[in-house]
């Protein structure tokens, strides 16, 4: 199993919205991902309250059966088409895979 987890830092205002309705977008758009491709096993998306310590705004935690699920999923269209608008709106992004 693969584990495939990114932090975004987002800024203040982009794309004409600010930072909370831009997070919103992006676990939306995320959470459409979940079924696209077989062997994502979990697909989650948290975006942090506010009064809990949190360095990053939104984040995905996924498992993926192997590796070929998880290139199947970065590679799939409907993943790839998030890229501008995550590009766009974030500052900062933070990616770990690991395998179990």
């Amino acid at each position: 199993m693969i584990k495939h987890i990114v932090m975004w830092k987002l800024k203040e205002h982009a794309e004409g919205a600010d930072r909370a309705t831009n997070a919103a977008r992006m676990k939306q758009q995320l959470l459409a991902c979940a079924g696209i491709v077989p062997g994502i096993l979990t697909l989650e998306v948290g975006i942090a309250e506010p009064g809990l310590e949190a360095t990053y705004d939104v984040v995905l935690y996924s498992e993926f059966e192997n590796k070929e699920a998880l290139d199947a999923y970065q590679s799939h269209p409907q993943h790839q088409a998030l890229k501008p608008f995550f590009g766009a709106v974030r500052e900062a992004r933070q990616c770990m895979d690991y395998s179990l």
